[in-house]
């Protein structure tokens, strides 16, 4: 089976979807100066969960993913809030944190 050359020029600019998984976990940590396991909470908690083709598979975030995971750190990192206060913070920013009575 032969594969497809694509003509790209060495000055040709292209654009990359927001939504396209593209960086590691550890291009993630390294942009912004993050530990690995806050990705990891962050994941199990269904917070940014990229999603993987089977379980072996590495984590990819696309741009926008890598986003909330700045604005999650942010919070995490400078208001020292802890991964429950960071649901409820992005909760009230959507407008979908309802208040349960006791």
């Amino acid at each position: 089976m032969k594969t497809k050359k694509a003509n790209i020029r060495e000055d040709e600019e292209f654009e990359i979807d927001v939504n396209e998984p593209v960086f590691t976990t550890g291009v993630v940590c390294r942009l912004l100066d993050m530990p690995v396991w806050i990705l990891k909470q962050l994941d199990e908690e269904g917070i940014v969960s990229p999603k993987r083709e089977n379980e072996n598979q590495s984590r990819l975030y696309s741009t926008q993913e890598l986003k909330m995971v700045k604005h999650c750190w942010y919070y995490l990192k400078e208001h020292k809030v802890k991964i429950h206060g960071l649901k409820v913070i992005l909760q009230m920013e959507e407008g979908t944190f309802e208040i349960k009575e006791r």
